[in-house]
């Protein structure tokens, strides 16, 4: 046994192992399992590894020819396969025609067109559902074609299997990855190419995006080819799109290509960027309606707009007058704005609608653990591992995220809406301080928010989130609306709505402050409230059974409300001050 676990931990073959094992059956078959599951463990490892290195190569990538290269290359030797290539959506026709190649020989191939329903890829394309077979030419769920045949024929693919390609819910294209003799394709290797689909899909629709961003740009300085400085500012503003750049670049450049100073805000007046000295009075950012330049006082404001909504707006200032040329560029600067503004936009929507569908998963609890856990590396790669703290926001929560105070910010895991709630999770806090940092929130806002945890992930997160939901509803019962709480900061009505019941956490919530102070000071602050409420909450009669002046017991009551906090005495508090006492009482 010393010698398979020897060889185990130097990452012995499995004939190794089994020769080391000899003939103890149960022991070989032990140790085989265990190499097995290493095996498994550095695959998922490897697979997920290179899809990061994926993510880079596409990110980096700038030529949609070159993009589309990429994907087919990757997919063939990610999934193993002899052949990969993928397929675009050609609107105009309505079927698929083959635009990448990775090992095919095949001419006739390599020009087929799918028609929509007809083939495993037109199936896919139809249904935007992945598709798999082991054996193409016999199976008969797909409808065969003569062309699609004699194409897949002729190159000599047995195996296929399609993944589609969808950004947003639109179709772009097909994904696939093909041998030449029959083989299966197992789960995790169509989960794998679906999960490089994804990329392709994103970083494809992101490149062309760009490429009519340059077109743009292109026509835009063919109206004035014969202005340098024109032209000057077009190759300016193309580097920044292209290279990914923000509104502080586009801010920095147009003041730098003018001299003058550029306020950027959004379609609210926020401030968006500035650069340049900025003068500290208000910028007239709303008088502009249109992408047409308008002198304002000393300003010239632009509004950028997209799709007829208005983005944003920039103000210019700092000089006497503007050429025609530099109005131009101005206008130019207010157009690739509004681009740049837009692109933040989806990315954001996409990210959040990408967080929204992971958080359900999540709290329904019966996605495969694996791959949700896979998908967290990619969202979340710094909080795979974190208790999560769930807080539950009832009522109209549509501006609850934009107005999350920076610490919250920073500590968000995940968000999104489920069950007609909006859930957030929170990283690296607890329920009390979250709960404490969402008051002011709510209060503004006028949602009721729940809070509890922290959990980990899995099924402990799952009844958080069940918990939090039983709470905001009793907070909803009990009148206590536009706030957040925690299950003790309702006391008795908390404890009724949690699955499970941390006794001594709930004394201590409640009657930590006197407990410590009691502690510190050697004095009995806890038989004082014991008393008090015994003798029916007449401080005379508890100062006769305490055997001490009334006037002391009015002092220690004092000394409670400071600890307390005013409010303690009335009916609610009272009663959950009370509970607490027996609790303390009954732990000893």
């Amino acid at each position: 046994m010393e010698e398979l676990l020897r060889l185990l931990a130097e990452d012995a073959s499995g004939s190794e192992l089994a020769r080391a094992a000899g003939e103890d059956a149960v022991a070989r078959d032990l140790a085989l399992r265990i190499r097995a599951g290493m095996d498994a463990s550095k695959k998922r490892e490897a697979e997920l590894s290179a899809l990061v290195d994926v993510a880079r190569e596409l990110a980096s990538a700038r030529d949609p020819g070159g993009v589309l290269h990429t994907i087919v290359h990757r997919a063939r030797t990610l999934v193993g396969t002899d052949v990969a290539y993928l397929t675009l959506y050609d609107e105009t026709r309505g079927d698929t025609y083959m635009r990448a190649t990775d090992g095919s020989v095949s001419a006739a191939f390599q020009q087929l067109r799918l028609p929509l329903g007809a083939g495993l890829g037109g199936l896919v394309a139809e249904t935007y559902k992945p598709y798999w077979t082991a054996d193409y030419p016999s199976d008969h769920r797909f409808r065969h074609t003569t062309p699609i045949d004699d194409a897949v024929g002729e190159e000599g693919l047995v195996a296929i299997c399609g993944t589609p390609l969808v950004v947003d819910g639109a179709f772009v294209g097909v994904l696939f990855a093909s041998n030449r003799t029959r083989r299966p394709f197992s789960r995790d290797e169509v989960s794998l190419l679906g999960s490089l689909a994804t990329l392709a899909a994103v970083t494809l629709v992101q490149v062309r995006a760009a490429a009519e961003t340059a077109a743009a740009l292109d026509q835009l300085s063919a109206a004035h080819a014969g202005v340098e400085h024109a032209a000057a500012a077009h190759d300016r503003f193309a580097e920044i799109v292209l290279s990914g750049g923000d509104v502080d670049a586009i801010a920095a450049a147009l003041a730098e290509l003018l001299d003058m100073w550029v306020v950027l805000v959004d379609a609210s007046g926020n401030e968006l960027a500035a650069a340049g000295h900025v003068p500290g009075t208000p910028v007239p950012w709303q008088e502009s309606e249109s992408g047409r330049l308008t002198r304002i006082g000393d300003c010239w404001v632009v509004a950028a707009t997209a799709k007829r909504e208005r983005l944003g707006a920039l103000v210019i200032g700092g000089a006497d007058d503007l050429s025609g040329a530099d109005q131009r560029i101005v206008e130019r600067a207010a157009v690739v704005t509004a681009l740049v503004l837009l692109f933040r936009r989806q990315a954001a929507e996409q990210s959040q609608r990408a967080q929204a569908d992971l958080l359900a998963d999540v709290l329904s609890g019966s996605a495969d653990p694996r791959a949700l856990t896979d998908r967290l590396r990619l969202l979340a790669p710094n909080h795979s591992h974190d208790r999560l703290v769930v807080a539950v926001c009832r009522g109209d929560h549509t501006a609850v995220r934009a107005r999350l105070s920076a610490p919250l910010e920073d500590r968000l895991v995940l968000s999104g809406p489920y069950g007609g709630d909006l859930v957030l999770l929170f990283a690296r806090t607890s329920a009390t301080s979250t709960a404490r940092d969402l008051s002011e929130l709510a209060k503004r806002t006028g949602v009721t928010i729940a809070v509890t945890g922290p959990a980990t992930w899995g099924e402990p997160l799952v009844e958080a989130h069940r918990q939090a939901s039983r709470l905001v509803t009793t907070m909803l019962r009990l009148g206590r609306t536009s706030e957040s709480a925690t299950p003790d900061d309702l006391g008795v009505a908390g404890l009724v709505g949690a699955s499970e019941v941390d006794v001594r956490t709930h004394v201590h919530h409640v009657l930590g402050k006197v407990l410590d102070y009691d502690t510190q000071r050697g004095t009995d602050l806890i038989g004082t409230l014991q008393a008090y409420f015994a003798a029916g909450q007449s401080p005379t009669r508890a100062a006769t059974s305490l055997h001490i002046h009334p006037n002391t017991v009015q002092q220690r009551l004092d000394r409670i409300t400071a600890l307390l906090g005013d409010g303690w005495q009335s009916p609610d508090r009272a009663l959950d001050v009370q509970v607490a006492l027996r609790l303390h009482t009954a732990l000893g």
